[in-house]
Parts: structure tokens; C-alpha cells; sequence
């Protein structure tokens, strides 16, 4: 991996960006090539890159770079790409303070504490696991209970198996790929355990990460309790019923040293909230215009910390309009302001961006609540209808809206809503 820290930190820079993977990487391109001549990324790793750098698998960069790639090589594509655009990147440094005024106080053992003053701020810290006390799963505190992307980081970047026969609680994509790395390290994986009645993985890796390699996945069910005294010995599981309830009656034991966690992501956004950003409840991210600005004039957002995508494509994708849309704000170009808000409607959970504007083109991101097998529906207000074959709650959706379908729209808000075409009265 290419590595790179500026000689000394500018005082001041156009557009500075809070986080150098997919997300940080594509803003900082975006300003750039949008006209921002001075550009600063920050980091708290030693290696820019991000979750991508331990992501060895392929299945990246089918829409971003029109070709398959590891997660490793997609980051370096994308350094590469900032570094030839004369981006300043800072590593192994953190954002003590940052104010409305974009004014950042960095720390870092190479340049100490300096402050920085920005025309505009990207936010792109990325997403973290859900932990255990997040899911209060009762029984003893032994070793072997861990996240899924930490394990992932021991096996792929140290060398270190997390143990020999493994539980995964929850399938989310990590977990699921941590399944099939941990079968091929030779490590025995008892099963993949889901509360809910459906998986929460993309299709592509229920296929390719369990089937293929004969992992049976149990759905409407979970683990109810730890045991182990200095490590894992067992893990109970039982099933649960409609409203989630674990049904201890029909429980059983698997014996295991090893538990991973993969049941979900939460955007970072502790830097958002010390800023006042206004937050969705829906999403656990910023609320964003169709520029990807925030609440606060001049702090743009952009990837898994305005909300959890499947795709490092789409983060990269996301975060070009957020540099660009930064570095407009800064040569006094700025898009006009949105005119038209985008709400949740019927089997809808939240959507991305929050308000459009009906002078160009744009894309929606939402996800539903519940599945949708066959004959699905998407409609935006009146002004927009698609048929797709289904829709679930793992895969993001999204639908593209054209200016000229919003021209003749009065209202001050359109509902997005998804419904089998069987239910349409």
C-alpha cells in the first residue's frame, strides 16, 4: 500500500476531508477535479484505505472502475488516484475539535497539535460494528467473543486465527465472508445464527460465502447465552417468534470457542453530533441535501456515515458529489438550494439524500423494511414509478429521477414508497 504524509500542514485548505477510505479517498478526488486547488485528508490509521485494507476478497470495483478487485487494490486505485491529484493526506492523526466555522484542531506525533481553518468539510469516517453490550446477550464474559470485521482484521492482516470451531451470530455481509475465510483456514463453522426471518447479507454472499461451502444458515434464530469460564466452551441458541422472543423451551448447545458477532453497522458519527449536525433517526447519520451538505453551511457527508451501504462502488459514487458539491461551495458555485424534501412512505425505512432539487438529475438510496419476493413496486410521489423483480432489507435500492419529471411537481415534499404489485388497490 502506497503511504504518504505531507512535509508540514497548511494553515488553511480549501476542502479538508475526515477519513481516508472509499468514502475520504473519492470526496478528495471530487473536489479536486471540481476545482478546489488545496486539499487535506485525515486519518486516524497509519495507512489510508480504510476497512478495504483487510477486505482481500474480490467483488469490488464492478461500477466504480468497471473491473473486479480486491478490497486492497481498490484502495490503492483510489490513493493513487488522490495522491496524482496533489491531495494532502495526514495519517496516524486524529480531530480533537471541529467548529461551525470549519475551523479543525488536528493531533498527531509527527506535526503535534495544529489548527486548521477549511472553506469546506467532508465527513467520510465510516461505519463501526455493533459490539456485544449493544445486543445484551446474556452469560459469562469468556475470550473468543468478537466482531466480525475484528476477526477478519486478525486473520487477513496478522496471521492470528480467532479459534477452531466458530458460532456467527447474525448475517451481515462480514460475517458471512468471515465464514467462508475461516472454513478455508480451516477453522470448523458450526452455523450462521439470524434473528430475523430473512438474511441481512446480499444474495451473492449467502450463495458464494455459505452454500457453496455447505454452512448451514438458521434464520429466526439466535443465541440466547454464553458459557465458558477464561474461554468459549458453548454458546446456547433457540428460535424466536414473530415479535423476536427467544423460545428457551426449544433451545439447544453447540459446543464452540469461538463466537463472531455480525449484526449490523453504526455510522461514526460522534464528530457529527459534537458539531451539531442534525442527525436521522432512521439512518444514524447526518441528514444531507442532494449536494451531500449537512445542517451546517459548508460540512458535506458522504458513505457509511450518513448511512450503511452494500458497496464500496456506491460510497466512492456518493462521495465524488460530496467533494465536488464542497469544492463548488468554495469557488462560489454552489448547487441551488434543494426545493423539494423525500420521505419515507409505506414499507419504507429511510432515504438518501433527504430533499432534492429539481434543477438536475438524481439518484435515491432507501432501503425497506420488509421483503418484497416478486413483483415489486417502487413509486416517488406521482412523478415517478419502477417495477423491479423484489426488494429486500439487505440490499440497498435505489431509484434515478430526472429534472424534467419534477418540473411540473407542486408540492414541498415527495413520499417514496415500495409495495408488492399485488397489494396496489
Amino acid at each position: 500500500m502506497i503511504t504518504t504524509q505531507p512535509r508540514q500542514i497548511a494553515s488553511a485548505y480549501d476542502v479538508v476531508i475526515v477519513g481516508a477510505g472509499p468514502a475520504g479517498l473519492a470526496a478528495a478526488l471530487g473536489a479536486r477535479e471540481q476545482g478546489a486547488e488545496s486539499v487535506l485528508i485525515v486519518d486516524r490509521e497509519r495507512e489510508a484505505g480504510g476497512i478495504l485494507l483487510q477486505c482481500i476478497h474480490s467483488g469490488f470495483g464492478l461500477q466504480y472502475f468497471k473491473e473486479e478487485v480486491t478490497g486492497p487494490e481498490y484502495a490503492e486505485r483510489s490513493l493513487e488516484a488522490a495522491i496524482e491529484h496533489d491531495v494532502d493526506i495526514l495519517t496516524d492523526a486524529f480531530v480533537m475539535d471541529l467548529t461551525e466555522d470549519r475551523r479543525l484542531v488536528l493531533m498527531s506525533p509527527e506535526h503535534g497539535v495544529v489548527i486548521v481553518r477549511a472553506g469546506a468539510v467532508v465527513l467520510a469516517m465510516g461505519a463501526r460494528e455493533r459490539t456485544r453490550g449493544a445486543i445484551q446477550i446474556p452469560g459469562t464474559r469468556p475470550a473468543g467473543v468478537l466482531t466480525a470485521g475484528l476477526a477478519q482484521k486478525m486473520v487477513n492482516l496478522h496471521g492470528y486465527l480467532p479459534g477452531r470451531r466458530a458460532v456467527i451470530l447474525g448475517s451481515g455481509d462480514i460475517g458471512l465472508i468471515m465464514a467462508r475465510r475461516l472454513t478455508l483456514e480451516g477453522v470448523e463453522v458450526a452455523g450462521v445464527f439470524e434473528i430475523m426471518p430473512y438474511a441481512n447479507g446480499l444474495g451473492r454472499n449467502i450463495v458464494q460465502c455459505l452454500q457453496d461451502y455447505d454452512i448451514p444458515l438458521h434464520l429466526s434464530t439466535t443465541v440466547i447465552d454464553i458459557h465458558g469460564h477464561d474461554r468459549v466452551e458453548r454458546v446456547t441458541v433457540a428460535p424466536v417468534d414473530e415479535e423476536l422472543t427467544p423460545d428457551a423451551s426449544r433451545a439447544w448447545d453447540i459446543p464452540c470457542d469461538t463466537l463472531l458477532l455480525s449484526v449490523g453497522l453504526i455510522p461514526e458519527n460522534e464528530l457529527s453530533r459534537t458539531l451539531g449536525v442534525r442527525m436521522d433517526p432512521l439512518t444514524n447519520g447526518p441528514m444531507v441535501t442532494s449536494a451531500m451538505e449537512t445542517s451546517v453551511p459548508g460540512v458535506f457527508a458522504a458513505g457509511n456515515v450518513v448511512h450503511i451501504n452494500d458497496l464500496a462502488d456506491w460510497v466512492s459514487e456518493e462521495a465524488l458529489i460530496a467533494g465536488r458539491s464542497a469544492a463548488r461551495r468554495v469557488t462560489g458555485n454552489p448547487h441551488p438550494a434543494d426545493n423539494i424534501r423525500v420521505i419515507p412512505g409505506e414499507n419504507v425505512g429511510a432515504v438518501v439524500p433527504q430533499s432534492v432539487s429539481s434543477d438536475r438529475p438524481h439518484r435515491i438510496s432507501f432501503r425497506v423494511n420488509r421483503p418484497i419476493l416478486e413483483d415489486a413496486v417502487i413509486k416517488l410521489g406521482d412523478v415517478r414509478r419502477r417495477r423491479v423483480r423484489a426488494l429486500a432489507p439487505a440490499e440497498m435500492a435505489t431509484i434515478n429521477i430526472a429534472p424534467r419529471l419534477l418540473e411540473s411537481f407542486h408540492g414541498d415534499a415527495l413520499r417514496l414508497d415500495a409495495f408488492a404489485a399485488a397489494e396496489e388497490g
